[in-house]
């Protein structure tokens, strides 16, 4: 049988390049049978990095046969799996987020779990010396950047820096232009929706009993987005009922000069921002100052 490899729905740039690593190291260097797969349309800068590197993007699956075999990457989040996933046959987990609960696995697996910054960092340890094409390095180089923002995010560790400028080096590239590009192509976003920039890098979690989507934009360009603000805070109440969540909360992330910028579109963002990070809001967005990671800065500092 053929392993499915697959990350988060809303598919960002480590959970589009981390499976298609592992697949892979399965498939090339240990012998065995892997695809990676998609819970979603990839993000636009995980659509650069397929392009970049020219490799074909995964397809697209919206659940999984019982007792398919499938290794999980970049989470472990039941809410951000295919709703049937405890009917899969769950091999391994390669994370770098806390430990949620409420995955069932048939028998023993292999769990890795790592305080890094992203994904690919992990793997690049466990495929432990394997021999790796330009496009392995390359892939694995746009991931920690992606997840680190180029180093910026306070979830960078000295690994993920170290590794990314060894993986640059072997591959001729400057860190700082091929950062550009990346975060060119991310902060694109005018061909989407309202709706689909309120989905395109979200995840759902509880908090006091409310049910949050936290969706963040990254972005070197705040204001193209901003522009929308209308626009968005009224998608905001469909989106929520159509996910089955109680509010949408939006953080539009300035990447260069480290800042979000949360929508306010009603009292319960309003006193969210308030107790959660000691804002003062005054109208229907607030800036918040060094906040740049929701693992995190944002999701341990969420308070309802």
């Amino acid at each position: 049988m053929t392993t499915l490899v697959f990350g988060h729905k809303a598919p960002d740039t480590d959970s589009t390049g981390s499976p298609i690593l592992w697949a892979w190291y399965l498939n090339e260097v240990r012998g065995g049978e892997a695809e990676a797969v998609l819970l979603g349309e990839p993000n636009t800068e995980a659509a650069w990095l397929l392009e970049r590197w020219d490799l074909p993007k995964p397809r697209i699956i919206d659940g999984v046969a019982p007792g398919q075999e499938v290794v999980i990457v970049d989470t472990n989040n039941p809410a951000e799996l295919p709703e049937n996933i405890n009917e899969a046959d769950i091999r391994a987990i390669i994370d770098h987020h806390k430990l949620v609960g409420g995955l069932e696995t048939a028998g023993p697996i292999e769990i890795t779990i790592r305080p890094l910054a992203c994904t690919a960092t992990i793997l690049h340890d466990l495929m432990d010396g394997a021999e790796m094409p330009d496009w392995v390095k390359g892939t694995m180089l746009t991931c920690i950047l992606s997840d680190t923002l180029e180093f910026r995010s306070p979830t960078t560790t000295d690994t993920d820096r170290a590794l990314a400028e060894r993986l640059a080096d072997d591959l001729g590239l400057s860190i700082p232009d091929y950062a550009a590009e990346m975060f060119a192509a991310k902060s694109d976003v005018s061909a989407f929706s309202e709706a689909e920039l309120l989905r395109m890098d979200s995840k759902e979690y509880e908090v006091g009993g409310t049910r949050f989507r936290v969706s963040v934009l990254e972005t070197t360009a705040p204001a193209a987005v901003l522009s929308r603000k209308a626009a968005l805070i009224a998608a905001m109440e469909g989106v929520a009922a159509e996910d089955g969540v109680d509010q949408v909360l939006l953080f539009v992330v300035d990447i260069l000069n480290e800042e979000a910028t949360l929508l306010v579109p009603n009292d319960l963002v309003k006193s969210v921002a308030e107790k959660s990070f000691g804002a003062a809001v005054t109208g229907d967005s607030v800036v918040l100052p060094g906040i740049l990671s929701r693992k995190k800065q944002i999701i341990p500092a969420l308070k309802v």
